[in-house]
């Protein structure tokens, strides 16, 4: 009769290849949301019916955009409820860079909470000229991020085109990574930095552990496409870019966002998430 008791020797062999297996099937696990500004007219007139649609086409959570700064308390609540009767996350929210000051960050820390979000991410910044202007943005994310942190939540920044394109021989989006916390994350748009004329993935591999969640906007560089592709027909090279973000750059979460489209915006976030799963399967 063939034993199944494994030898010491075997056990410990197993046991040391384990971790890493489990590691690199979590290392693959990058759960993904939509960015709500996507659907934003159908949020406008029905919030929570266009959260529950969004859930039901298997996105794993959301972002929700600066609006959601104007809910009143019970409506923050309410929403959290819907999401959890849902099973999915609220991951983080965009902000007005005013959210992020001292006069409101209470709010905007109290919000988040509620909704169960970790990362409250400055959409966009408008800093005085020049490098100093981009290091006191940088000094006014480190400044939130101290309030924040103290209640588990963390500060986040979000590119446009204009921190990849260089200010005085030196482009914005340095002076942010080298002057912020490391727990500051700066959320890579990838369409933007597209166009600015940058690379994606090197710019996640020269911040390793910064980079914790992606925009999924793919651009063209077609005048008459731009952003209204759909995740998979621009120019990104998603299949290397979550390579690097998974290997080197920290991500936690993936977003697609869409800023325009020739569906409507439900179509357009369900037919995203399909491209999606085709290029990374679970």
């Amino acid at each position: 009769m063939t034993s199944h008791v494994l030898s010491r020797r075997s056990f410990l062999a197993i046991s040391a290849v384990m971790p890493w297996a489990l590691s690199a099937r979590a290392a693959k696990s990058v759960p993904t949301g939509l960015e709500l500004y996507s659907v934003r007219e159908e949020l406008k007139k029905d919030p929570e019916g266009t959260v529950r649609a969004v859930a039901q086409m298997g996105y794993q959570g959301v972002e929700f955009y600066a609006p959601y700064f104007e809910w009143s308390e019970n409506q923050t609540k309410q929403m959290r409820k819907l999401l959890d009767d849902l099973g999915i996350r609220c991951f983080s929210t965009h902000n007005n860079s005013s959210y992020l000051s001292v006069e409101k960050i209470a709010r905007a820390r109290d919000m988040n909470l509620i909704l169960g979000s970790k990362y409250v991410v400055m959409a966009s910044s408008d800093p005085q000229p020049g490098l100093d202007g981009w290091k006191a943005i940088a000094e006014a994310l480190n400044v939130a991020a101290d309030q924040l942190e103290s209640v588990g939540l963390k500060a986040g920044y979000h590119n446009h085109q204009r921190e990849f394109l260089p200010v005085e021989n030196q482009r914005p989006i340095e002076i942010l990574a080298k002057n912020t916390k490391p727990s500051v994350m700066l959320q890579l748009d990838v369409g933007t930095c597209l166009e600015a004329g940058s690379d994606p993935v090197a710019w996640i591999r020269a911040n390793p552990g910064k980079i914790r969640s992606l925009h999924l906007k793919d651009w063209s560089p077609e005048p008459a496409k731009g952003y209204t592709v759909l995740f998979g027909e621009g120019a990104a090279q998603w299949k290397n870019i979550f390579e690097a973000a998974e290997s080197s750059g920290g991500v936690e979460y993936y977003l697609i966002e869409q800023e325009g489209s020739r569906f409507p915006e439900l179509d357009t976030a369900r037919r995203c998430l399909q491209s999606f799963r085709l290029i990374h399967p679970a």
